[in-house]
């Protein structure tokens, strides 16, 4: 009898134990591939499941009703629920969101060298984009840029210049002085600091995420990141086989495709990705602004072992775009906002005197090397090859202008022609286009060892070497009806296309430049090490850097007096930084965070010589070392539902040297375009932010507000100098102005943003961002300061009127039989909002009206 009761009750409980079936597939939201390994839980139990190679699950379950959880490394946390019919469930595809914090599962190989903030414990002012984020809204008919435009402290301007004319601004710095790293290597220009988005266009395409790391930030490499450090990390070889195929559509006949393939990981430790895109457009948004260009990767990975991973990857982004400068707002009055002054027709076609052509490829060599539990070597050998430049107009010849002021090539043609001398131009009576070539050559090797112990402490030491040599002149691409153009003493009748891919191999040698040759070589060679102390509630930190950087410039234009030609003598210049900091946290959700550092910089190229184009004559007295001093601390609550940072900075950046450009209109028919140059500057910059995010359990929704509250000003007086561009005459060469109180200009010191987003049915999610821009100044012209002066008041530059921006966008995920697909639309400036967004001394720069772009993706 007893036998038997047993035996009942197990059977019972086995009934119980199995009630049915539930089945399913697990795919990422961002791009539809399979979650293969993803781990399935029946909630409240310990019943669980993993899901197979193509992201498909079955689970056995003990009721006939309940939900289950899915979780999976770097996607946030979902719960389904489930109903048994007939014993069984079919859930269908369930996807998983990307987790905007989880950066780290997005690195593959090369980790050690990334520095991203999560790398050190204690906190810094950060925010992260994901590659979700990336592909939902930067990609297409709209700058890579502006995937960093909803985070405290970040101004994305000028997209009405031309595809991949933005500029950006962090904490009131410009690119020369925010730190731009691509999966943790300096992408900064070597010469100036300047980032030429155009280059990186292909960004949007490869990026698995960006963090934008505000102020002092977590890079330990010794470089410039006055406003901060944004960390662009890369696909590379994804180790899951798939792809995928898009097509996206915009305004202004815009189109753009896009094909990807990885094989994925092999037995045998191997992988490849490949990624190839084409785009085009009739114009940005302002007329006779056409581009065009191609995005390619290839990477191949290696593991041969649970110790080596080796991982080569090359990308480029071979473009071209016609430009649009500034012009006054009576201009624009009177000739429409999408006016261009750089554009015009010939012979019935769209031409254009300002056309940017560039072909940077980039390529490393990755390799980490696990040598025991406590101490992992990672290294990274790079390089970049840069062929191309910009155009402009060449000679004297007046700018003939149409009836709608429209530059008329036809007439500038027929006055070439008729002034020349048997088709022979010259300086004085002609007007053709030139090119202003940029080429460089760039290797650089970084690597960075990392030791853990067991005591709490951490420890990490390193190298950094480069090496660049620039080469620059300028040669005529279009003679404009003319045979030849004469040009001390030579006549020149070669011309050369202004494409990249022509670029790479077809440029003039030596005897058919003009203007000015030279070359110069930069070497840098840096050491750095960082120190960390962390429990579970304390942590501390220091980090410091030392580097060395020569400057050699050499004369080789053979035109010039014979005694010019030669190598200038080389400058060294030594810099270092220091950082450290450290953290409290109160619970396991509160903490707070304080830093401080403190940089000597090197100054740039150009502050090293006198006139850089012209001369190997050195500055003298040498340039100082720029000395910033950085000041911040914040608070951090996080649990799975909220998400609250606070920051306050201070940063004091002394001994700056500024360079600017304008023009002197006197003589309207004959303006004289100019470049002021500051050697001792000072700003000061601090502020608030907050960045606040809310996600309910498992909710199929979301909102965030962020914001900044600045003041940004000039201190002291600085020495400045006047050089006519043309002539290469200084006009000014002992000026000096007092800058206190002064406002600085260019990004709106005021700017707050909200955004979310809301699954409206399944596979259907609508999201959508409000920014407010206010405290936006224009640009600082020294002789008004100077008259300010005399008039005993301080001044200060023009306020530009604040505006607001609302960008929409939807995204749907659907299954064609087997087929995963993604359409995904976006409308940027819904209101279609007219504003100034940026202002220099030559006008202003409009910003961009309302914009659309859509796309249909199909995942394999």
């Amino acid at each position: 009898m007893k036998k038997q009761l047993l035996f009942i009750f197990l059977f019972i409980c086995s009934l119980g134990f199995s009630q049915g079936v539930v089945t399913g597939k697990i795919l990422g939201s961002n791009s539809n591939d399979p979650l293969s390994g993803a781990n399935i839980l029946q909630t409240g139990t310990s019943n669980g499941a993993i899901a197979d190679f193509d992201g498909n699950f079955t689970l056995n379950v003990n009721a006939n009703s309940g939900s289950i959880e899915i979780s999976y490394l770097g996607f946030v946390k979902t719960k389904a629920t489930f109903t048994l019919a007939n014993g069984a469930a079919n859930l269908g595809t369930i996807s998983l969101a990307a987790d905007e914090d989880a950066l780290d599962e997005v690195v593959i190989i090369g980790k050690g060298i990334i520095d991203l903030a999560s790398d050190r414990q204690t906190p810094v002012a950060v925010s992260t984009i994901s590659a979700a984020q990336i592909q939902a809204k930067a990609t297409g008919n709209v700058e890579f840029t502006e995937a960093m435009k909803n985070t405290p402290s970040v101004y994305v301007s000028n997209q009405a210049g031309g595809f991949g004319d933005s500029r950006i601004f962090l904490r009131g710095f410009d690119d020369t002085n925010t730190a731009f790293l691509l999966n943790g290597q300096p992408i900064n220009s070597v010469e100036d600091g300047r980032m030429f988005w155009s280059n990186w266009a292909g960004m949007s395409d490869v990026a698995n995420a960006i963090q934008v790391q505000r102020g002092l930030g977590s890079s330990k490499l010794a470089i410039s990141s006055v406003g901060g450090t944004v960390n662009i990390v890369s696909k590379t070889t994804d180790q899951n086989e798939g792809g995928f195929v898009r097509f996206l559509g915009g305004n202004d006949s815009y189109f753009k495709g896009t094909a990807s393939y990885n094989s994925g990981l092999s037995d045998k430790g191997w992988a490849f990705s490949v990624l190839l895109d084409h785009w085009q457009g009739y114009r940005k948004w302002s007329e006779g602004t056409e581009g065009q260009g191609q995005n390619y990767l290839f990477s191949v990975g290696y593991k041969p072992s649970d110790k080596h991973a080796f991982n080569f990857l090359i990308t480029g982004a071979p473009q071209r775009h016609d430009q649009n400068f500034s012009n006054t707002l009576e201009t624009y009055a009177l000739r429409g906002e999408k006016y261009n002054s750089n554009s015009g027709f010939l012979n019935g076609e769209r031409q254009t005197e300002r056309r940017n052509y560039y072909h940077k490829p980039v390529a490393n060599l990755n390799w980490d090397y696990k040598i025991n539990d406590k101490l992992d070597l990672s290294s990274v050998l790079y390089t970049s090859w840069g062929r191309g430049g910009g155009t402009g107009p060449l000679g004297r010849g007046a700018a003939v202008r149409d009836e709608n002021g429209r530059i008329d090539f036809d007439q500038i043609v027929q006055n070439n022609i008729d002034n020349s001398d048997n088709g022979i131009g010259s300086n004085n009576t002609s007007r053709i286009i030139r090119s202003s070539v940029n080429n460089h050559d760039w290797y650089g090797l970084l690597s960075n060892l990392n030791i853990e112990t067991e005591t709490n402490w951490s420890f990490n030491v390193g190298f950094d070497a480069r090496t660049y040599t620039g080469s620059h002149w300028r040669q005529i691409s279009d003679l404009l009806g003319l045979d030849g153009f004469l040009d001390n003493g030579r006549v020149l009748t070669t011309t050369y296309k202004p494409d990249p891919w022509s670029a790479i191999s077809d440029f003039a040698d030596s005897k058919d430049r003009i203007a000015y040759d030279y070359t110069e070589t930069i070497n840098y060679v840096g050491g750095f090490g960082q120190i960390e102390y962390a429990t579970t509630k304390f942590s501390a930190f220091l980090q410091g850097a030392v580097s060395t950087q020569s400057f050699e410039r050499e004369e080789n234009f053979v035109v010039r007096a014979p005694e010019l030609l030669g190598k200038s003598d080389k400058v060294n210049k030594e810099g270092y930084n220091i950082k450290g900091g450290t953290s409290y946290a109160f619970t396991e959700n509160h903490t707070i965070f304080a830093n401080a550092g403190f940089y000597s910089r090197q100054p740039y190229l150009d502050n090293i010589f006198v006139d850089i184009r012209n001369s190997n004559e050195l500055v003298k007295p040498d340039v100082d070392n720029e000395e910033i001093l950085g000041i911040e601390g914040g608070y951090r609550f996080k649990n799975k539902n909220l998400k609250i940072n606070i920051d306050v900075y201070y940063t004091e950046w002394g001994n700056r040297f500024l360079s600017r450009g304008g023009q002197d209109n006197t003589d309207p028919d004959n303006p004289i375009i100019f470049t002021d140059r500051f050697t001792d500057i000072t700003q000061k910059h601090q502020g608030f932010e907050y960045e606040i995010e809310y996600r309910p359990d498992f909710g199929n929704w979301k909102i965030r507000s962020y914001g900044s509250i600045g003041n940004w000003e000039f201190d002291g007086s600085t020495p400045f100098t006047r050089q006519n561009d043309e002539t290469s005459v200084f006009t000014i060469t002992d000026g000096n102005i007092d800058l206190t109180g002064t406002k600085i200009g260019n990004a709106p010191q005021t700017s707050f943003g909200f955004g979310g987003s809301v699954e409206i049915f399944k596979g259907f999610t609508f999201d959508a961002d409000y920014n407010i821009y206010a405290n936006l100044y224009g640009q600082v012209d020294p002789i008004d300061v100077i008259n300010a002066s005399e008039s005993g008041i301080v001044f200060q530059p023009e306020s530009l009127p604040s505006y607001t921006l609302a960008d929409i966008g939807v995204t749907y995920k659907f299954n064609f039989g087997d087929n995963r697909f993604v359409f995904r639309s976006n409308l940027y400036n819904a209101f279609n909002e007219s504003y100034i967004n940026q202002a220099d001394a030559f006008g202003v720069f409009l910003g961009v009206g309302r914009t659309y772009n859509a796309s249909l993706r199909y995942n394999f």
